[in-house]
């Protein structure tokens, strides 16, 4: 079982540091966890949870270190952030070749597991959300199709949702074997490959800036969606694949994922 500790670095009882045990990689991972001040004062309440991926280069940091406003947006929206780490380059996939690389299973059932163990969580996958950018973007809906039991919402910014279109790049071989010569393995684990298999009545947000590269492949799923008649929100606006276009698509994704959750609590009482 992992442990809970504070970081000073976080200067607030809002935040916490995890290390989180993980069987399938044998080692502790660390991850934060972003806690409502409603959180404190009433002791009864449980919460929904928004799952934020990191990038190809980022770690768990990253959402607290850039979006500075992240204690009020939990304040605001009356939900609880984790942010796992995704290791560098692991995609959020179980690689087949390399064993030390299991984050599928560390998300959706490790970090899940742990945090409604630990935390008044509402215990459902409809309460259930999961963002991320770019390698995370991928991740968010890789974990999503995988796993349409653990989460019942999603979104992407600037996702590498098709990353054969680059089979050189981040580590991608590392994890899966060369592309020339590992195609069906690669098919199976991109997004645009799986997403005939979008799991019923989950809501998807995706968004890309024009000026980013991944503006192409975001396009192409898109238009995928469109033709298999998957029910989903796309949006494009001038940006670039940088925290000066996450820090607004962000807030965005926070706002669609917390409208979610606000409408199903309403319609229980």
């Amino acid at each position: 079982m992992g442990l809970i500790y504070s970081i000073l670095s976080f200067a607030s009882k809002q935040i916490d540091s995890l290390n989180i045990f993980s069987k399938s990689m044998n080692k502790n991972i660390p991850a934060a966890i972003v806690l409502p001040n409603s959180y404190f004062e009433d002791t009864t309440s449980t919460f929904p949870v928004i799952y934020l991926l990191h990038g190809y280069s980022g770690n768990y940091k990253g959402y607290i270190d850039h979006m500075l406003n992240i204690r009020e947006l939990a304040n605001t929206n009356k939900v609880i952030f984790v942010c796992p780490d995704g290791g560098y380059g692991s995609w959020y996939f179980d690689s087949p070749i390399d064993e030390k690389f299991k984050y599928e299973t560390h998300i959706a059932n490790e970090v899940v597991d742990f945090i409604d163990i630990h935390y008044r969580t509402i215990k459902k996958r409809e309460f259930r959300g999961i963002v991320g950018l770019s390698m995370g973007g991928h991740g968010a809906l890789y974990l999503t199709i995988k796993h349409p039991d653990i989460f019942g919402i999603a979104g992407s910014m600037s996702g590498g949702v098709d990353f054969r279109e680059f089979p050189d790049s981040w580590d991608i071989k590392k994890r899966l074997g060369k592309y020339d010569t590992n195609k069906q393995v690669w098919n199976s684990h991109t997004v645009i490959e799986l997403c005939e298999n979008w799991p019923k009545n989950t809501p998807l947000l995706i968004d890309c800036g024009v000026k980013d590269f991944m503006i192409d492949v975001n396009r192409k799923l898109h238009l995928k969606l469109l033709s298999l008649n998957i029910d989903h929100t796309y949006t494009e606006r001038p940006g670039d694949h940088n925290w000066a276009y996450w820090k607004v698509s962000t807030l965005d994704q926070i706002e669609f994922v917390s409208n979610y959750f606000n409408n199903l609590l309403l319609n229980k009482k």
